[in-house]
């Protein structure tokens, strides 16, 4: 067995190794922040803000006809086989070094949630899971269908994967058909009701493949990517009377604590705000542009009051059932899910325990902290909190984590919050309340996903791969209140109310989106709206989340408003 590990580490290394030499012969353009001073009089056609899952294939795209200057705070994604590898998915979520991709956040609801900070965003620390939005949302949002179904396939041929179904995921799938989620549709990245297995961003090897491999793409001679560069402000040029703010660059913090300024082109840049859900409202509300009582509060000197810029903030709500097993079961990411009629998407995981380093972190979704917290009134769930339980958990023998988790996400979601200011520093997190289950309907669809995953945990497909029927669903709940059985104490819990089981055990599956929305802040082009020369284009427009999980349609955006753009300058010249 010791054999076996080593030589999968020793593939591994040798997979990471070739894929780094790769990196840097193709991306030359990629730069540390402070070499930004050797061009002080340099001016782009674009300054794009967040080289995350929007930000990559947007710079791409652009950069076959101007010139592109993409600024990512974090740093690289390539040599690091926390993001790279499936196996240590969890780990990654819990990196607390200085160049760690992740910045973990608690909103005020109590719920423990993470903000990517690397090169390709979100694609590096997600669970890989790859479906299209359905054709109902891409109408909803007036995008153009054809230029949509030019984009996504751009996207799919060159870092989307056929899975092969692990088992837990089989048992999910036959389960689902089992409880009448029907039909089974195969493998798809359609959004369509029934059953289906996706597409994955991981390959046949457990290997990552994430946005910054779109940048593979791009024009080099026209393309330019400084990484460890902190967008401070947006800088607006000085207006005369009744002319509206116009924006003409940046100021970023370099990697060496340096402030820094860049600029667009006089007459046609523009800057591209690409920062997610969490950042660009953050950015915008500290470049001046938010709500008046808000930017005073923090001295900040108003640019344009907006009273809409960090508000619609919501997050999917995601409760998970832990059903214990008798033998270890293959580790597995999001592959299969169900897309109930119930206003639910059904999905799973198995086997986070599969490493010893594994065994020792934050598991996100799958966190036995998570489950301690629960127990906790919010104000208690502290980072303090957080950490005392991991101290204690670092001991705990593997077998453990034996199990999976079958999980609930809700559709939406109605429930909104907010995102306010923590402080005048962009390295703070802000304030974000997303209001959990604030909205009647969404409690009644987690309910209705809970009685779906007690019909698939009773299955002849489950039961059979979990050799364990011994587990009633009210024993299964009273597991899951603690998140893993034996490592935690239990605590007294109503599990007898789904309600109630559903508001105690609220977790995030990363999906947050809203703050600086379509028709609110910014119009059906993604421009800022009462402001020149300034667009947002990420997840933070979005009105709802797409399809089971949005990743592939985040990447579209960046894609399909590039092609836009390049076709409305250019034309037929655009190439594209």
């Amino acid at each position: 067995m010791k054999m076996g590990l080593l030589l999968k580490i020793t593939v591994c290394l040798i997979l990471l190794a070739g894929f780094s030499k790769g990196y840097d012969a193709k991306y030359r353009f990629v730069k540390e922040s402070s070499t930004i001073a050797r061009h002080p009089n340099a001016r782009y056609d674009y300054i794009i803000v967040g080289g995350g899952t929007a930000g990559c294939p947007l710079a791409a795209t652009l950069s076959q006809n101007y010139s592109v200057l993409l600024l990512e705070r974090g740093g690289s994604p390539y040599g690091n086989m926390n993001i790279s590898l499936l196996q240590n998915f969890h780990i990654s979520l819990m990196d607390a070094s200085p160049d760690s991709p992740t910045q973990p956040f608690v909103s005020t609801d109590g719920v423990i949630n993470a903000r990517a900070k690397v090169l390709g965003g979100g694609t590096c620390i997600n669970a890989g899971f790859y479906t299209r939005a359905s054709p109902e949302y891409v109408r909803k949002n007036g995008w153009d269908g054809k230029l949509v179904n030019e984009s996504y396939p751009w996207i799919e041929k060159q870092i989307v994967q056929k899975p092969r179904v692990k088992p837990w995921q089989a048992a999910l799938r036959d389960g689902l058909l089992d409880a009448g989620v029907h039909p089974f549709n195969g493998y798809t990245y359609d959004h369509i009701y029934g059953t289906k297995v996706g597409g994955s961003i991981f390959d046949e090897r457990g290997f990552r493949h994430t946005a910054a491999d779109l940048l593979q793409r791009a024009d080099a001679s026209n393309l330019k990517v400084l990484l460890h560069a902190t967008v401070k402000r947006v800088v607006f040029r000085n207006r005369a009377r009744g002319e509206k703010p116009a924006a003409v660059g940046v100021e970023f913090i370099d990697e060496k604590g340096v402030d820094r300024k860049v600029f667009v082109a006089e007459d046609s840049g523009e800057v591209i705000v690409s920062a997610g859900a969490i950042g660009s409202p953050h950015l915008l509300l500290l470049s001046g542009i938010g709500p008046r009582h808000e930017l005073k509060r923090w001295r900040i000197p108003e640019v344009l009051d907006q009273d809409n810029v960090g508000e619609g903030m919501a997050d999917n709500p995601m409760n998970s059932v832990y059903i214990p097993t008798k033998r270890m079961v293959e580790h597995s990411l999001i592959q299969t899910v169900g897309i109930t009629k119930v206003g639910s998407f059904i999905e799973a995981s198995s086997g986070f325990g599969q490493s010893s380093d594994s065994i020792k972190c934050h598991h996100g979704i799958l966190s036995a902290e998570i489950g301690q917290l629960s127990t906790l009134p919010p104000k208690q769930r502290t980072k303090e909190a957080i950490e005392a339980f991991i101290r204690n958990k670092q001991d705990l023998p593997r077998e453990v984590f034996k199990g999976g988790f079958i999980l609930e996400k809700v559709v939406g979601p109605l429930s909104k919050g907010h995102l306010t200011l923590n402080s005048t520093d962009i390295r703070a997190n802000p304030v974000v309340t997303f209001n959990y289950f604030s909205h009647p309907e969404d409690l009644r669809r987690c309910v209705s996903g809970i009685q779906m995953i007690s019909k698939i945990a009773r299955s002849k497909s489950v039961v059979l791969l979990t050799q364990n029927d011994d587990y009633t669903m009210q024993k299964l709940l009273n597991l899951s209140v603690v998140a893993n059985v034996n490592l935690i104490p239990k605590h007294p819990n109503d599990t007898k109310s789904l309600a109630q089981f559903c508001r105690d055990t609220v977790l995030t599956i990363w999906h947050y989106h809203g703050g600086c929305q379509v028709g609110k802040v910014v119009d059906s082009d993604y421009r800022v709206l009462g402001v020149e020369r300034l667009r947002i284009i990420d997840g933070s427009t979005f009105l709802a989340s797409p399809g089971t999980n949005p990743q592939a349609t985040v990447m579209m955006l960046g894609r399909y408003m590039g092609v836009k753009l390049l076709r409305e300058r250019l034309g037929a010249r655009a190439g594209v």
